[in-house]
């Protein structure tokens, strides 16, 4: 697992050992990052259900402003935090050991890019979009790695589905709030 582009290019990743994560593949993450790479720099990031934190540290190797990390297994905080340490991302980073979807409880308005990769077959995603959606700055863009038998609802609110794409087994799903020009 590395860093695909940007100013962190090429670094090698921790993964969390065992079978309770599940990195996404270099091919899908190169796939979202192409989806969204305009809007990437000085963005505001939310990487849920961090797992190894690989995701927001590509958003912030690629110059998003800020990203936040959240996963509630204990071991996998500790790998973000040593990834981050080691791209020297510590200034530009908040991790926080918790259940993803009681965070988006509590988080403030502000967010650019959420980065949605929680384990498959639970009903997270469909129970963390409609609490995102409150979460989102105009333009918003949320997208959502997911098994392809899943099929998620046109929209959430104001996060509508822009477009759906698939690579073998995994699907992204994307969704955008509307900015006041569209």
């Amino acid at each position: 697992m590395r860093v695909i582009t940007g100013s962190r290019r090429g670094k090698k990743l921790k993964a969390l050992e065992g079978l309770d994560t599940r990195p996404t593949t270099d091919m899908v993450k190169e796939a979202v990052f192409s989806i969204i790479q305009f809007d990437v720099p000085g963005a505001s990031v939310l990487d849920l259900f961090a797992g190894s934190g690989q995701l927001g540290i590509e958003a912030l190797s690629r110059d998003a402003a800020h990203c936040v990390f959240v996963d509630k297994n204990p071991s996998a905080v500790a790998v973000i935090k040593e990834n981050i340490t080691d791209c020297n991302f510590n200034g530009v980073s908040r991790v926080l050991n918790m259940d993803s979807l009681e965070y988006l409880k509590v988080a403030k308005k502000g967010i650019d890019i959420v980065l949605l990769d929680p384990p498959y077959n639970n009903g997270l995603i469909e129970k963390a979009l409609p609490l995102l959606e409150p979460k989102l700055n105009d333009g918003a863009i949320v997208v959502c790695e997911h098994e392809k038998e899943l099929t998620l609802a046109e929209s959430y609110g104001s996060l509508v589905m822009h477009k759906r794409y698939k690579y073998g087994k995994i699907c992204l799903t994307v969704y955008k709030i509307p900015s006041k020009e569209e």
